[in-house]
C-alpha cells in the first residue's frame, strides 16, 4: 500500500482511476501481472497489489497495524453466525481486468471452497476494510474510488492514529456519495449485517501501542 501522488480521473483509463500522471504509463492487466509473478520478474519477498493497471509495493506493517488487524479479524469472525459468509484476510479480490487489490479484510459471500477457480469479484463482496496508519491518504482518496466504481456497497478505513473509522457507502461511478466518521466512543454495523454490532474501541490498539 504505497503512498500515492496524484489522483486523476480519465474516461479511457482502467477503472477511471490513475495513481500517477497518465502520460506514458503502461497499464498492466491482471493476466500480465500473473505472468510477471510466474516468470520471477516480481520479487516474491515483496507484497504487491495491482491498482488501476499499476503495480504498487505495499508498506511494512507496524505493531499497531498488525494488532488492529488481528482484533478486527477476530471480532468479525466471532460475530458471523452465517456459515455462507467468510472473512477474507489480506487476500486478492478481482475488481476488473486492471485491478486486483489485497484489502486487509473483506466479508465474502459463500465459503472458501466456492473460490477454488478464481478470486472473489466485486459482486461477491459485502464489505471491504483497510487498516490505515501510513496509508491513510491512499486508502481514503484512491482506493475509495476504486471500490466505489466496482459497486462495492460498503468500505471501511480504520484510521489508527486518529482512533476512528471512516465509513464509505452508496457507491457511484465517481466515488462514494456517503461518508461518515465514527470515533472510538461509537459502535458500527455493516450494512448487510445490521445485527452485527462492533465497538470501535474494541478493535483499536491500546493508546500506549499507537
Amino acid at each position: 500500500m504505497a503512498t500515492s501522488k496524484t489522483l486523476t480521473a480519465l474516461d479511457d483509463s482502467p477503472s477511471q482511476v490513475v495513481i500517477e500522471s497518465p502520460t506514458n504509463l503502461k497499464y498492466w492487466t491482471v493476466q500480465e501481472y500473473y505472468q510477471m509473478s510466474d516468470l520471477g520478474i516480481l520479487d516474491p519477498s515483496q507484497r504487491t497489489e495491482l491498482i488501476a493497471g499499476q503495480i504498487i509495493l505495499t508498506t511494512a506493517k507496524g505493531t499497531p497495524h498488525v494488532l488492529t488487524f488481528r482484533l478486527l479479524a477476530t471480532a468479525l469472525k466471532n460475530a458471523l453466525a452465517d456459515p455462507a459468509i467468510f472473512v477474507s484476510t489480506q487476500d486478492p479480490i478481482r475488481l476488473d481486468n486492471f485491478s486486483e487489490p489485497e484489502p486487509d479484510l473483506a466479508l465474502i459471500k459463500g465459503t472458501i471452497l466456492d473460490y477454488t477457480q478464481a478470486h472473489p469479484g466485486a459482486e461477491d463482496i459485502y464489505l471491504v476494510i483497510e487498516v490505515a496508519d501510513s496509508t491513510l491518504k491512499q486508502d481514503c482518496e484512491v482506493k475509495d474510488k476504486l471500490y466505489a466504481r466496482s459497486s462495492i456497497a460498503e468500505y471501511w478505513v480504520i484510521d489508527i492514529k486518529n482512533r476512528q473509522v471512516q465509513i464509505f457507502r452508496d457507491p457511484t461511478p465517481t466515488g462514494y456519495s456517503s461518508q461518515l466518521i465514527l470515533t472510538e466512543t461509537h459502535s458500527v454495523s455493516p450494512l448487510a449485517f445490521p445485527e452485527m454490532i462492533l465497538s470501535i474501541a474494541s478493535i483499536l490498539p491500546p493508546m500506549a501501542q499507537v
